[in-house]
This record gives C-alpha cells, structure tokens and sequence, in this order.
C-alpha cells in the first residue's frame, strides 16, 4: 500500500515550489504552463489526502487545484478543454457543490461544448450533470460513447446518471473502475481512481447510489 502521507507531503512540495516560481503576467505562456503544473500538484496532494483519510485538508487541496486550472485557462492555447474538466472535478471531489457550480457555468460560458473535441464535450457534460441539466447531459454524453476518441465506458457512465438508470451506471463504474486497476500510470503517479470518485459522487446527488470497493479507493 502506498503511503499516502509521503505522497502528499511530495504533492505539496511540488505545489509550492511550482508557486514560489510562478511567472508573471509578462510571459503568459509560462505562467500558464505553470499553473497548471501547480493545479496538478495541488490535485495530487488532494488525493493522497483522501486515500489517507483527511477528508478536510483533501478539499483544502481540491481547490487549489480548481483555481489553478481555471486561471491558467485564459492564456491557455486553444482547445484546452482539460482545464475546464479539471476545475470542475476537483471541486466535486472537495465535495464543495457552490463551487462546482460556479466552474460548471464558466465551462459552459467558455463554450466547452460548442468544440469539436470530445474533450470540450466531456468538459460540457460534466458542467450540465453539475447544474442538473440531465437533458443536454444526455445529449453530451450519447456522443462521447460514440466518440472514437473517448473511453466507451466513462460516456456510458456519465449517459446513465443523466437518465437516472441506476442498473446501467453500476455496470458502466464497474467497467470505468476496472480500467484504473489495468493502468501503469496515474496523475502525478498517485493511484487513484478519480475520474471514478467524481462519478459516484455525480451519481450520488443524482440519488444512484453503488458500492465500489477497490485499492484504488478512500476505504468507506
């Protein structure tokens, strides 16, 4: 078992030592490169904290990461849907639902999913699963499953919480669940699976509930 305290002492080194470097806003392009160097460092610590139970200080990191990600979306290249992703994941995983929110409307108001990319669909799906836009959620979600480029198994999950079918969610988690324990790498290498987290938490306020017990997992 990984210990979860070094992992996010490490996580937290990162974070700062990325900000105690942070460019100003003469050269953009670092600036942003940066702050998104720092939102993943801040996403690591977070989920190094909730593996090892520290609901609290998880959060705390969770939006760090969520204002990092967003700020460094302005000056960001074109297409740079994962910021918009990012922000509102961590701020579902803080479980900090005004925030999310707030990130989700941003997401839509960037035009996340008037993109071409499978990506700023996600980024859009994800914001309207937030709102409770189940609708236009569902119409989001029945491309991504489609999508060549996207993981099968992730739209169908975020399909079936847009249409409340809770037998069809737990199959599909179980598929996106599998997946994380087949994989050699994780973000910031801390292994969890937290595209899974951000599901079940989606799934949860959308009163699916589904018991997944997994080492890639916070213990219930």
């Amino acid at each position: 078992m990984p210990d979860w305290r070094e992992l996010a002492e490490r996580e937290e080194s990162r974070y700062l030592d990325g900000e105690a470097r942070l460019p100003d806003s003469s050269d953009p392009d670092a600036r942003q490169r940066q702050l998104t160097r720092m939102g993943n460092a801040a996403g690591g610590a977070a989920l190094a904290l909730r593996m090892n139970g520290d609901r609290a200080g998880s959060a705390e990191w969770f939006i760090r990461a969520s204002v990092c990600y967003r700020e460094s979306f302005e000056d960001a290249p074109p297409g740079s849907w994962g910021r918009p992703i990012g922000a509102i994941k961590s701020c579902i995983l803080a479980d900090d639902w005004v925030r999310a929110e707030d990130a989700a409307n941003w997401a839509l108001d960037v035009h996340a999913g008037d993109s071409d990319s499978p990506i700023g669909h996600y980024a859009a799906c994800l914001a309207c699963l937030v709102l409770g836009r189940w609708e236009d959620a569902r119409v989001l979600a029945d491309d991504l499953r489609t999508h060549d480029g996207f993981p099968r198994d992730v739209g169908d999950a975020l399909a079936f919480v847009a249409a409340d079918d809770p037998i069809g969610y737990w199959q599909a988690v179980e598929l996106v669940l599998d997946s994380f324990e087949q994989r050699d790498e994780y973000l910031e290498d801390v292994p969890v699976a937290d595209t899974v987290l951000v599901l079940q938490a989606l799934a949860l306020r959308r009163g699916i509930e589904v018991e997944l017990e997994s080492a890639l997992l916070p213990s219930r």
